[in-house]
């Protein structure tokens, strides 16, 4: 059974989504405020999180970040705030999903399952993936380039790890915006230009005189082995 901590202020919300969510069959642990969600985090040890932003004590984005710097706790972000700049926002900072208000509690069952089935450990890769001198292994979720170890935050290794498991082939930036930000709507493709050149920068390379990441000019980016091109 899946044990969920609800973070949640609006008393009205908060016991009617945690009946909810229990009828779908999770133990739900409700809270209502952020310094009991930092608390439930180490004492409850949920499997997930959902999370609400706006909360009397602390920003959710704050509650979020210290989750972040502890553990891989899969974060459900749960809020109004329907600003796609926000959304972005979240996602980048380690939300593992984001639903926007109103919804049903089978629908953030439904995201929270999505979730868990894409962070258990059975679901990862068990091998290193190597593209010439670069190694992304997915299990420790390190990378290094000829031995030495790059220094990647969560988006950054999740687009590099997308990546180079498909090496060779052209992934579009719609594809990389469903995978690694979790956006099958869509969105702005800037923060997939962004995190690529975040990321072209510890490779030492640049967009004009690329060795691994290739872009392909209006269909998308690819990883290749620089010894073979």
């Amino acid at each position: 059974m899946v044990r969920l901590l609800l973070v949640e202020d609006d008393p009205d919300i908060r016991r009617t989504l945690a009946r909810g969510l229990g009828e779908q069959g999770a133990t739900v642990v409700p809270v209502a405020t952020a310094v009991e969600a930092i608390k439930a985090v180490a004492s409850e040890r949920p499997d997930a999180v959902v999370l609400d932003l706006g909360l009397p004590d602390l920003d959710g984005a704050d509650v979020l970040a210290l989750i972040r710097s502890s553990s891989d706790l899969p974060v459900v972000v749960a809020t109004a705030r329907d600003e796609e700049r926000e959304i972005v926002r979240l996602l980048d900072a380690g939300a593992d999903d984001y639903l926007i208000k109103p919804f049903s509690a089978a629908q953030v069952m439904a995201r929270v399952r999505a979730v868990l089935r894409r962070t258990a450990p059975a679901a990862r890769e068990d091998q290193r993936v190597v593209v010439g001198d670069l190694v992304v292994d997915p299990v420790s979720r390190t990378a290094s380039l000829e031995g030495r170890e790059l220094t990647l935050n969560r988006k950054e290794f999740d687009l590099l790890f997308a990546l180079a498991s498909r090496a060779g082939e052209v992934v579009t930036k719609r594809q990389l915006l469903a995978e690694v930000w979790q956006m099958p709507w869509g969105g702005a493709d800037r923060t997939v230009d962004v995190h690529l050149s975040w990321l072209r920068r510890k490779l030492g390379e640049t967009a004009s005189e690329p060795r691994y990441l290739v872009s392909v000019r209006g269909v998308g980016v690819k990883v290749v082995d620089p010894s073979t091109s």
